[in-house]
C-alpha cells in the first residue's frame, strides 16, 4: 500500500521549542495531478496533551490507525470545511459522471474491450484505440456532440482519458476500417450473452444529412425523409425481434431504397450464419427483385403491399366484404351504410392463397415476369383509417402550397404532395419545378377520391402461408420498433447532422453510433421495456457529482429510474457523498 492511503500522526516543532501534534494524510489533487499533505485534525501542544494522556504519541498514533481502518471500511464521517470567500477557478473536471458505469458494464459484458485491445496489439500505432472508442460511445449516449466537443468534455467521467484531439481523428480512420468485423463480433456477442433470435428480422432504410453542400461518392443529394436539401447518406438496417440492431450498411444518398436490401441481405447470409430468415419490411423498400432474391436464397418474407398501386383485381378483392372476420375470427356481417357502401368495422381481416406476377431484373438488365405463390392478408383498422385521412390532409395542404408557390419546391421537397397536383413536371437534371406555358397546376380531385376508398385497409404479402392471419399481422406490427430505432438514432443520439468529410471517418462515426445504439437497446430491454431509452439516458447523464474536498464528491440527483438501473446493474446511486477510491472500485467492478 502507498503511504497516502494511511492517516498518520505528524509532529511539528514551533519557534518556542514546543511540539505541536496534528493528524494528517497525503491526498492526490485530481485537478493538479500532484500529491499534497492535508491536516485532518489539529490536536494541540504535546505538553498540554500529556495532561490528558500518559503517552499522547502512542495514543494518537493508535487513533490514526483506527481512523484509517474506518476510512477503509467507508464508515468514517467526513468533515468538510467551507470557506465562504472561496472563489471558482477556470479549471474543468470538478464535476464528473457516475451514470456511465452502467454503460461500461454492458460494454465489457459484450467483450468489446478485448476486441479493441486485440486489434490495437497488431496495428502498431501509439494512441489508445480502446480508450478513445469508450469516450466516443459513452459521450454519444449521455451527451451527444461533435468529436471536438466530446474530447473537450473528456474529464466529465470518473475515468482517465489521456489522449489528444489529433489522436481522436487518427483513431476514427482506424475505426472506419473495422466496421464489418466489429458489427459481426457485436452480433455474435449479443447472440451469446443475450440469446438473440434471428428467425425473423426487420429491415428498413433511413437517411442522415451533412452540414455541407459538397457532394462526393457517398454524400449525395436525394430524397431526404426530413425534407432537407443538403447531401445525405442512406442507411439500411437489420434488426431482431427485440429491437436490437443486427447490422447496417451505408449507401450513397441518391440510392433508391429497394436497391439497398439485396446487398445487405447477401452480406448477412454470407457472414452471419443465421440460417433461414423471414425478412419483414415495408413496401417502400420492396421490389420484385427483392422478393425473387429472398426466395432464391431459401428465405421467407412478410412485406406490406400497396393496395392503391395494385391492379384492379387485387383492389376488388380488398373492397369485397365477403370473407372478412373480426378479431375473434367471427364473420363480419355485411351491412350497408347511408351512402350505400359496405359498413366498415373497427377491425376485420381476411386472406387467400394466390399466385402473383412480379417483375425481376435479369443479368442483362431486362425485366421479366415471374410468378410467386404467396399468401395475401388484408385487414382493416379504424385507427389506420384515421391516420390515413390525417396524413393525406397534410399532403393536400402541401400540394396547395406547391401550386401557389412552385418555386419553393423541387422534386425532393415535393415528395408526398406531387401526386395530388396535375400538370406538374420536374427538371430531370436539377429537380426544379418546370413551368409549362398554358398549363395550370391543379389539384387532382379524382386521385384523392380514388385513395379515400382504401382508407384503413392494409395488405401484406408473405411466403409463410402456413402461419395464421393474426400471426402474420403480429409479425408485421413488430416493424414499428425499427422506426423507433431510427427516431432514437436521430433524436437522443443525434447521429445527424454529420460534420465529418472523409469517408473513413464518416464510417467510424456511424459505427460508434451503431454500437451506442446496441448498448442503449440492451439497457432498455434489461429493464423490461418499462422505460424509454431517452428517459434512461437522461437519468444516467444526471448522475454526476461535484468535487468538494479531499477526493470527496457530492451527488445531487436521484430518481426512480436510477434506483431501477442501480438494482439491475449493482451500482448504488443513493449515496450523497462518495470517496474517489470507492468510485474507482465501482468502475473497476463494471469491467469484470
Amino acid at each position: 500500500m502507498r503511504r497516502w492511503l494511511f492517516m498518520y500522526l505528524k509532529q511539528g516543532k514551533r519557534k518556542d521549542g514546543r511540539i505541536y501534534l496534528v493528524l494528517a494524510k497525503s491526498v492526490r489533487d485530481p485537478v493538479k495531478k500532484v500529491s499534497r499533505t492535508v491536516t485532518v485534525e489539529s490536536l494541540g501542544y504535546l505538553d498540554e496533551l500529556e495532561k490528558k494522556h500518559s503517552d499522547p504519541i502512542a495514543f494518537y498514533t493508535a487513533e490514526a490507525l483506527r481512523r484509517t481502518a474506518e476510512e477503509a471500511l467507508g464508515t468514517k464521517p467526513v468533515l468538510l470545511k467551507i470557506n465562504p470567500k472561496e472563489t471558482l477557478t477556470l479549471v474543468s473536471g470538478q464535476r464528473k459522471n457516475l451514470g456511465f458505469a452502467v454503460i461500461s458494464r454492458i460494454f465489457h459484458q459484450l467483450d468489446l474491450d478485448s476486441f479493441f485491445l486485440n486489434k490495437q496489439r497488431y496495428a502498431g500505432f501509439e494512441f489508445n484505440a480502446l480508450s478513445i472508442t469508450k469516450l466516443l460511445i459513452y459521450s454519444r449516449l449521455l451527451w451527444p456532440c461533435s468529436k471536438k466537443k466530446t474530447w473537450e468534455n473528456r474529464n466529465a467521467f470518473f475515468e482517465d482519458f489521456k489522449f489528444s484531439i489529433d489522436d481522436v481523428y487518427r483513431c476514427l480512420s482506424f475505426l472506419g476500417e473495422l466496421k464489418e468485423e466489429l458489427a459481426l463480433f457485436l452480433h455474435q456477442q449479443v447472440e451469446k450473452q443475450y440469446g438473440r433470435k434471428t428467425d425473423i428480422v426487420y429491415y428498413d432504410v433511413t437517411n442522415y444529412y451533412f452540414e455541407t453542400d459538397k457532394q462526393d461518392d457517398l454524400k449525395k443529394k436525394g430524397y431526404s425523409k426530413e425534407g432537407r436539401r443538403s447531401p445525405i447518406v442512406q442507411m439500411g438496417l437489420f434488426m431482431d425481434t427485440d429491437g436490437i440492431p443486427i447490422t447496417y450498411q451505408l449507401f450513397p444518398g441518391n440510392t433508391v431504397d429497394c436497391k439497398t436490401v439485396i446487398p445487405l441481405l447477401s452480406q448477412v447470409q454470407r457472414q452471419y450464419d443465421m440460417g433461414r430468415v423471414v425478412v419483414v419490411a415495408d413496401r417502400g423498400v420492396i421490389s420484385g427483385d427483392v422478393i425473387y432474391y429472398a426466395l432464391s436464397a431459401k428465405n421467407g418474407y412478410v412485406f406490406s403491399y400497396s393496395i392503391r398501386g395494385a391492379d384492379a383485381a387485387f383492389q376488388a378483392y380488398v373492397l369485397d366484404q365477403n370473407g372478412y372476420v373480426d378479431a375473434e375470427g367471427k364473420p363480419v356481417p355485411l351491412t350497408v351504410d347511408d351512402d350505400g357502401n359496405n359498413a366498415r368495422s373497427v377491425f376485420k381481416m381476411k386472406s387467400r392463397l394466390s399466385p402473383r406476377e412480379i417483375h425481376v431484373t435479369t443479368i442483362d438488365g431486362k425485366k421479366k415476369k415471374r410468378t410467386v405463390h404467396e399468401k395475401h392478408v388484408v385487414f382493416y383498422s379504424d385507427k389506420y383509417a384515421e391516420r390515413a385521412r390525417k396524413e393525406r390532409a397534410l399532403a393536400i395542404a402541401k400540394a396547395r402550397d406547391l401550386m401557389a408557390t412552385p418555386s419553393k419546391f423541387d422534386q425532393s421537397t415535393a415528395h408526398g404532395a406531387a401526386k395530388y397536383v396535375k400538370n406538374l413536371r420536374f427538371d430531370k437534371q436539377t429537380g426544379e419545378v418546370l413551368h409549362d406555358a398554358g398549363k395550370i397546376l391543379l389539384l387532382n380531385e379524382d386521385k384523392i377520391k380514388q385513395e379515400e376508398r382504401f382508407d384503413g385497409y392494409y395488405a401484406l404479402v408473405t411466403s409463410e402461408y402456413k402461419l395464421s392471419d393474426q400471426k402474420i399481422v403480429d409479425i408485421y406490427r413488430g416493424l414499428w420498433q425499427i422506426e423507433d430505432t431510427f427516431r432514437i438514432s436521430k433524436g437522443e443520439l443525434e447521429t445527424s447532422p454529420v460534420y465529418l468529410s472523409r469517408e473513413d471517418r464518416i464510417q467510424a462515426h456511424f459505427l460508434t453510433c451503431f454500437v451506442a445504439l446496441v448498448i442503449g437497446r440492451i439497457l432498455e430491454k434489461s429493464l423490461e421495456d418499462k422505460y424509454s431509452m431517452g428517459a434512461i439516458l437522461e437519468s444516467l447523464s444526471k448522475a454526476s457529482g461535484s468535487l468538494v474536498e479531499q477526493n470527496t464528491y457530492v451527488f445531487d440527483y436521484l430518481d426512480e429510474l436510477l434506483l431501477a438501473i442501480g438494482a439491475k446493474y449493482d451500482v448504488d446511486f443513493t449515496l450523497k457523498y462518495r470517496r474517489l477510491g470507492d468510485l474507482k472500485k465501482i468502475l473497476g467492478h463494471t469491467k469484470k
